[in-house]
């Protein structure tokens, strides 16, 4: 396809989290970064990912079961295996030279692969039923070689740019030893960056041993966790004509659109939640759709910090700026490429003016709106 025909969806959104440690860094401290000359709050890339493909309603919105990203490849195979007569010494043979010849090379252990492996369901029955039928040739020695090597012809051309798991049609896959089975990234997500300043705190903490003695005094054990409360923004990138070129359907790429957005909206990193709850829901929610250029990140309309008024919040000026930079990007750069918005607010007096005319009633005409706006050949789900 070319890229001049492409297709992208954007979302931008502005969420404000209650204080927790969403996502840490090496030293348990909540990740920070600096932008526009002071420090901000981040969570990063690979973490909203992970959320996203991990929130219950992804699953549950392609109907299809997230992949797995392991070096357990071997036992996931070996579970899918009809029965057969061999022993079990022969059956690790024959696993360890099909996943060596197709996927990765064996860590010492010779149970994992040396990398982690991004694979569905039903790329790892394709391997196991592929083992089942070339069966009688691979317990054979003398012809195993041969048949490992037309296993790997066959699987290779299929898995070749194609997948059937919507999360690795949206985040790509790599695989270095096995380059002809990477897979283009459909989606680009960007670290989410906080509008404004913000300075970790400390949050001193104690735990009580229960059986203590009426008369000792003091804690079972004390210590120090790092937080921050911060209004985020948040953008993500889809290329639907690479996503329905990855997964090679329409309807499931449809599907995938819906799931991408809804989840989201509703993915939340699990960093310290049980001590945080921080199930903040976005307060500002925009999904562009448009057919060429460049895509508009909305970051820089935070380059200089957010600064709240007295009774204002972070929320309500991050809304503002938003809607102020969006209004400045379109008469600056034009809109001939923007084929659909929606803005999705929940205060209903957010302080909207460029936007203002983009307003939907709620996620479910948002994301009709978004589907609406796609090329379609007809294929229904």
């Amino acid at each position: 396809m070319s890229n001049n025909n492409n297709i992208y969806i954007e979302l931008h959104a502005l969420q404000n989290f209650a204080p927790s440690n969403l996502n840490r860094d090496d030293t348990g401290s909540p990740k920070d970064c600096e932008f526009g000359g002071v420090r901000r709050a981040r969570i990063s890339s690979q973490c909203l990912k992970r959320s996203m493909r991990e929130a219950p309603v992804f699953a549950e919105t392609t109907g299809v079961e997230k992949a797995l990203r392991t070096k357990r490849i071997k036992q996931q195979i070996r579970e899918k295996l009809a029965e057969e007569q061999a022993t079990a010494e022969m059956v690790e043979a024959i696993l360890d030279d099909t996943v060596k010849a197709l996927l990765s090379k064996l860590d010492k252990d010779g149970e994992r692969t040396a990398v982690l492996l991004y694979m569905s369901d039903s790329e790892l029955q394709d391997i196991a039923d592929s083992i089942t039928d070339k069966w009688s040739d691979l317990v054979d020695e003398k012809a195993r070689a041969g048949a490992v090597k037309e296993i790997n012809k066959v699987l290779t051309k299929k898995f070749k740019g194609r997948t059937s798991a919507p999360d690795i049609a949206l985040f790509g896959r790599m695989l270095a030893e096995s380059p002809e089975l990477n897979i283009d990234a459909a989606c680009q997500v960007a670290h989410a960056l906080s509008t404004h300043r913000v300075t970790m705190e400390m949050d001193f903490y104690t735990a009580v041993d229960d059986l203590n003695p009426d008369d000792s005094a003091g804690a079972g054990m004390m210590g120090f966790s790092g937080y921050d409360s911060a209004c985020f923004y948040r953008y993500m990138r889809l290329d639907w004509n690479q996503l329905t070129e990855n997964l090679d359907s329409e309807a499931l790429s449809q599907k995938t659109v819906e799931g991408f957005i809804r989840s989201a909206i509703e993915a939340v990193p699990s960093g310290k939640q049980n001590s945080s709850a921080a199930n903040n829901p976005p307060s500002l929610l925009m999904a562009v759709v448009r057919n060429s250029g460049m895509g508009w990140s909305m970051a820089n309309a935070f380059e200089k910090p957010i600064r709240p008024t007295a009774d204002s919040g972070f929320v309500e000026p991050s809304v503002k700026k938003l809607d102020e930079y969006w209004g400045r990007m379109k008469a600056v750069y034009g809109e001939k490429s923007i084929q659909s918005v929606a803005v999705l607010g929940l205060d209903a007096n957010l302080p909207l003016a460029s936007l203002a005319d983009y307003q939907v009633a709620g996620t479910d005409a948002m994301i009709a709106q978004v589907l609406g706006a796609l090329p379609s050949n007809g294929e229904t789900a």
